[in-house]
C-alpha cells in the first residue's frame, strides 16, 4: 500500500514540473526559445529536448521497454540534446516531449515500484524504479529552475504556470533588486574593514 502511495506522489509531482517546464516556452518567438542564455549554451527548448531525452532513455532503455522514438548513444556526454538545430521546429520538440512522457507514464503505471533496472553508464547500474522516478524527478525540476531564470532574463515572466503569475510591479522589483544589491556591498565592505579574504580565497588558502 505505501508503495503505491510513493509511486503516485512521485509521479504527480513529475506531471507537474513537466507541464511548468512548457509552460516556459508559453508566447516566446523563436529566436528567443532557442537562443543560448548562458555561458554554456543553456537555452529553453534545448531543455525539453533534454528531458524528453532523458524520459525516453530512463523509463525505456533502463527497464528494457525501448520506445518508438530515434535515439542513439547516450547523449549527455557531447551535449547534443541540449540545443535545437534549425530544422527542428518546436512542434516536433513539444511532440517529442509527449510522447516520452507518455512512454514514461506506461512504464511507471505498469511495473512495481521495486521493479529492477539496468543503468549501463551509472558507476552502480542496477536500480529500481523508484531511484530512477528519484532522479528523473530531481533532473526535471532542477532544468525547470533553470527555465525559471531564463524566462525571467527574457520577459520577466516567473511562477510554474500562467493561472499562478502575478501582474509584473517592474518599480517593485527594482526595489527589491537595489535592495539586495546594498546588502551584498555592504557585506563585502564589513569584510574588507575586517581585514578578512573572500571565502573563495580563504578555500585556496587552505589547500
Amino acid at each position: 500500500m505505501i508503495d503505491d502511495v510513493a509511486k503516485d506522489f512521485l509521479h504527480g509531482r513529475l506531471k507537474a514540473v513537466r507541464e511548468a517546464l512548457v509552460w516556459k516556452l508559453d508566447a516566446l518567438s523563436e529566436y528567443d526559445i532557442r537562443r543560448p542564455l548562458t555561458a554554456t549554451g543553456t537555452n529553453l527548448l534545448g531543455l525539453l529536448k533534454h528531458m524528453a531525452t532523458c524520459e525516453t532513455w530512463y523509463f525505456g532503455e533502463v527497464f528494457g521497454r525501448p520506445s518508438s522514438e530515434p535515439l542513439g548513444r547516450w547523449q549527455d556526454a557531447d551535449g547534443s540534446d541540449l540545443w535545437v538545430t534549425p530544422e527542428e521546429t518546436r512542434e516536433q520538440i513539444i511532440g517529442f516531449y509527449q510522447r516520452a512522457s507518455k512512454h514514461a507514464d506506461t512504464t511507471i503505471g505498469e511495473l512495481p515500484i521495486d521493479a529492477p533496472g539496468h543503468v549501463p553508464w551509472w558507476p552502480q547500474p542496477d536500480v529500481t524504479l523508484f531511484g530512477v522516478m528519484i532522479h528523473v524527478l530531481q533532473e526535471t525540476t532542477r532544468h525547470a529552475g533553470h527555465a525559471d531564470i531564463l524566462r525571467e532574463q527574457l520577459d520577466g515572466r516567473t511562477g510554474l504556470r500562467a493561472e499562478y503569475e502575478e501582474e509584473i510591479d517592474t518599480a517593485a522589483r527594482a526595489t527589491h533588486r537595489a535592495k539586495i544589491e546594498r546588502a551584498a556591498q555592504a557585506a563585502a565592505r564589513a569584510r574588507d574593514h575586517a581585514g578578512l579574504p573572500d571565502a573563495d580565497v580563504a578555500a585556496e588558502s587552505a589547500l
